[in-house]
């Protein structure tokens, strides 16, 4: 027995409350482990949703300087085309400006060289207009020339061919050219389209002429005459359906007359020989007229090539105009892609704002402790009296 102030406690009572002592830690215990397990499954969720919330920010703050090495990258690009595009343009603008300026100094040279030689051509114009006179008193010397064909041909081929040289560039006329019906021609003068190549013929029929010019009697001098007629009437014809042909040429052709005195008997005695050829689109010339014809087909031939060449010029700019739209296009098209860049980073700023607003908000919760349950208390009994 032992006596505990003023109490009498038994060895028996003090085992049993040592007993129900331990009882009572062993539950305080199990409490506290309890209310522990508790908090730390109340905790996990919210330690997952803090873990993606991290890991999101991470891949933002990767997408981030992704996308900031990828401006960089665009507007190096951007920088590089356009130092490009310049260079190219200030290259293709050189080139034309050469181009312009070769052409036009070229266009200078030959218009003073053309306008030199039309001076020259104009002296020996001169010249051959003094000369008429004497030309037209040379029959009785050109007889031994003219008294044979083939002589006849040559000296009408050897006068024409040199005031074509003379009067006309090398690369524009050919000399006894072919044409597709097997007909040759004398010359044929290349011209643009219209009137196209022109054909000249330098052969006459001379007999008909000498026989008018020894004509002595009215009979022999109409009979000379009418021959005379028949003769270049025919000869026009002859012109008209060998060297006028649909497509291939111009719509006419040239007879030559190697000597100034025939030319002037058909204008002034057989005018309608002259309206003939004129009808069967045949014109007669001398060589005089027929250098004035020349120097007026060097001149088509210069304005047609001046023509050539304002047309490059015109290819050339209307280029130049597609390659400066092609710019403009590209120039819109790299500003819309600036713009879409600027507003997805105008996008991710956003989100990352509220995320950092959202992570912000989770660390100012407060997580309470669960407070312990209160143990129950066994009273002491209270022993008898």
């Amino acid at each position: 027995m032992i006596k505990f102030a003023g109490y009498t406690v038994s060895e028996g009572q003090l085992l049993l409350a040592g007993a129900v002592l331990i009882a009572l830690l062993f539950l305080l215990l199990f409490l506290s482990l309890r209310a522990a397990a508790r908090s730390a499954r109340m905790t996990e969720p919210l330690v997952h949703q803090l873990g993606a919330v991290s890991a999101r920010v991470n891949e933002l703050s990767n997408g981030q300087q992704q996308l900031s090495g990828g401006l960089t990258h665009v507007s190096e690009a951007q920088a590089s085309a356009q130092t490009k595009m310049l260079e190219l343009m200030e290259k293709r603008l050189a080139e034309v400006s050469g181009k312009m300026n070769e052409n036009l100094s070229g266009s200078a040279q030959r218009t003073a060289r053309s306008l030199g030689e039309l001076q020259q051509r104009l002296v020996a114009i001169d010249k051959a207009q003094d000369n008429i006179t004497k030309l037209s008193g040379d029959v009785l010397s050109l007889q031994d020339i003219l008294s044979n064909k083939q002589t006849r041909g040559a000296f009408g081929e050897i006068q024409l061919n040199d005031i074509v040289t003379k009067a006309l560039p090398s690369d524009s006329y050919t000399l006894q050219a072919t044409l597709s019906n097997g007909k040759r021609a004398d010359c044929l003068i290349h011209l643009p389209n219209p009137p196209g190549p022109i054909a000249i013929d330098s052969k006459f029929p001379l007999e008909a002429y000498e026989a008018l010019r020894n004509a002595e009697t009215d009979w022999h001098v109409n009979e000379a005459a009418k021959q005379l007629r028949i003769a270049v009437k025919k000869h026009i014809k002859d012109i008209s359906e060998r060297y006028i042909l649909d497509g291939e040429t111009a719509d006419g052709a040239l007879m030559f007359l190697p000597s100034e005195a025939i030319y002037a008997e058909l204008h002034t005695n057989f005018p309608e020989l002259v309206r003939g050829g004129f009808d069967a689109r045949v014109w007669i010339v001398s060589p005089t007229t027929c250098m004035a014809t020349l120097n007026t087909m060097r001149a088509i031939l210069k304005d047609a090539r001046m023509r050539e060449q304002a047309g490059a010029i015109r290819r050339e700019l209307g280029l130049l105009f597609a390659d400066v739209d092609r710019l403009g296009t590209r120039v819109e098209n790299l500003d819309r892609h600036f713009h879409q860049a600027s507003k997805d980073i105008s996008d991710i700023k956003i989100s990352a704002d509220k995320a950092g607003r959202r992570a912000k908000r989770l660390d100012n919760f407060d997580f309470e402790e669960l407070a312990p349950e209160e143990p129950s208390v066994v009273p002491l009994t209270k022993p008898d009296s």
